[in-house]
């Protein structure tokens, strides 16, 4: 295990994961703050390892593939960091994240890790608004019993809105 921090990238099938690397890792790596047109995305299988550096300091993100969920335990023991990603214009798709989302709280390796909560495609005209997606997730109720830290912040992968916040919390918890 190198000296990387770990990050885990989790969220259900479409919701944005490989989109936000791919965004994070332009941001990061050209020191843009042009994006230019949204790259194309497949689903992802298996996993993706991509290595940003923020502030000078490196981590690694781990993306599962939304498909992956019951595999996705494996991957918790050397991780520092989570960002579960969910997409706010999906309604279907909510009850199954939120179910998702505890599951990962409430595994053991991940007791203190750090984990940011993504509302992704705000750019979608139907999405909900932050408080109805956190009231729909119970998000203060979790929030109150994990063990963990959790932040929330919405974003547009698409179009580049919350990148930049979502870099900020990545330093933030990283600590090499």
């Amino acid at each position: 295990m190198s000296s990387n921090e770990m990050c885990l990238l989790l969220g259900a099938t479409g919701v944005g994961k490989t989109m936000l690397l791919k965004r994070l890792q332009k941001l990061t790596s050209h020191g843009s703050s042009e994006l230019g047109e949204p790259p194309a995305t497949l689903p992802t299988v298996g996993t993706n390892l991509t290595d940003l550096t923020v502030k000078r300091k490196k981590v690694t993100v781990r993306e599962l593939g939304g498909c992956m969920g019951p595999i996705w335990p494996s991957y918790f023991t050397d991780c520092s960091s989570v960002i579960f990603v969910v997409d706010s214009a999906n309604i279907t798709q909510i009850s199954s994240s939120c179910i998702q989302l505890l599951s990962v709280l409430s595994a053991e390796p991940l007791r203190t890790a750090s984990v940011l909560v993504l509302f992704n495609k705000r750019d979608v005209p139907c999405t909900m608004s932050l408080v109805e997606m956190k009231s729909l997730f119970r998000m203060d109720d979790i929030i109150v019993s994990a063990t963990q830290p959790i932040t929330t912040l919405e974003l547009s992968a698409r179009s580049g809105q919350g990148l930049k916040e979502v870099l900020s919390w990545l330093d933030s918890v990283t600590t090499k």
